[in-house]
């Protein structure tokens, strides 16, 4: 049974690295297709029937492209910062249920690699981890507008995980319990038990949070594109650049199945939808919202981000926070 158990993490492993690799890929030729429609444009239409292989170019053009160090950069710890960022993104996703158990012959399968009691805990603490890839990045990179970007990475980071961490205590205060198939088992009985009709403030601070953690629009301050410069990878090319690029949209997907989890039922079955198909509904939805916002709000300036962050979201949260002990209390 111990060597099943291990043959079977194994897989499971490679399956996470590979499908979310894939998608993470996939994933810009759907964003350059709704961004398109969204603006009336075409996107990607020359390489392959509706520009389908223009995620193949993409990915020869990365692994082809010129892979340089600058010369006054720190070279271990410029080599090191991607692979933080793609293996903190990936290693998120350890601890997150993403289907229903399912049997194969007669051998039953838990879609998730490490079942622990904590694990909406180690979600956000390897996620916030994710935070030394690009500091590292900026600060090793030998350029003053890298490092700048460093700076503006770290405070973005720091100050929405609060709001993260404060969003999320007043649903596990109702749930009692870390664990992320308790959750999703606290909302088995249907979609008046899912927990955004009793939280949805926390919902909505939750998903702001997603947002800056994730380095989406609004929130896109660590790599601004609407810059001549872009951030802490100002330096980077090639894969590289890419391995950040990975972990941005891994998190998308994480950040989805949290709220999905959390929140919206999880992979409990939606009326006459399997449960599998549910979850994955609700994770793309998310997945579409987020490159909806790209499309249709502007960025903002550092200061309002902090702004908004300090004087807004945590005073709203540590409020739910202590409205939802109260109303627990009696």
């Amino acid at each position: 049974m111990e060597s099943a158990f291990i043959i079977e993490t194994i897989i499971k492993i490679l399956v996470v690295l590979g499908l979310f690799s894939a998608l993470a890929g996939f994933g810009t030729y759907v964003e350059r297709k709704v961004l398109a429609f969204m603006q009336r444009r075409l996107g990607p239409m020359h390489v392959g029937p509706y520009g389908i292989l223009q995620v193949l170019a993409d990915g020869i053009k990365l692994f082809t492209k010129e892979d340089f160090i600058p010369q006054g950069a720190n070279r271990i710890i410029f080599m090191i910062a991607p692979i933080i960022t793609a293996a903190t993104a990936f290693i998120a996703m350890a601890a997150i249920p993403m289907f229903p158990e399912f049997t194969i012959g007669g051998y039953t399968v838990k879609p998730i690699i490490s079942d622990i009691n904590v694990g909406l805990l180690f979600v956000l603490g390897v996620m916030a981890t994710g935070l030394y890839g690009p500091l590292l990045a900026g600060m090793a990179s030998g350029n003053k507008w890298s490092l700048l970007g460093a700076a503006r990475t770290a405070i973005q980071y720091l100050s929405y995980e609060v709001v993260t961490g404060l969003s999320i205590l007043a649903p596990v205060m109702i749930v009692g319990s870390l664990s992320l198939i308790d959750f999703n088992n606290y909302q088995s009985g249907g979609v008046s038990d899912w927990l955004i009709w009793k939280q949805p403030v926390a919902f909505i601070l939750f998903l702001i949070a997603g947002f800056a953690e994730t380095n989406r629009t609004p929130f896109d301050l660590l790599e601004h594109e609407a810059e001549v410069i872009s951030g802490y990878a100002t330096e980077y090319s090639g894969m590289r650049w890419g391995l950040f690029f990975i972990g941005e949209y891994a998190n998308m997907f994480t950040i989805g199945f949290l709220v999905s989890l959390i929140f919206l039922g999880g992979f409990n079955d939606l009326w006459f939808i399997p449960g599998a198909i549910a979850i994955l509904l609700k994770v793309f939805f998310f997945f579409f919202l987020f490159l909806w916002t790209r499309a249709s709000w502007p960025h903002i300036r550092p200061d309002q981000l902090m702004w908004l962050c300090w004087k807004v979201l945590m005073p709203i949260a540590v409020i739910n926070v202590v409205i939802t002990g109260i109303v627990m209390m009696f």
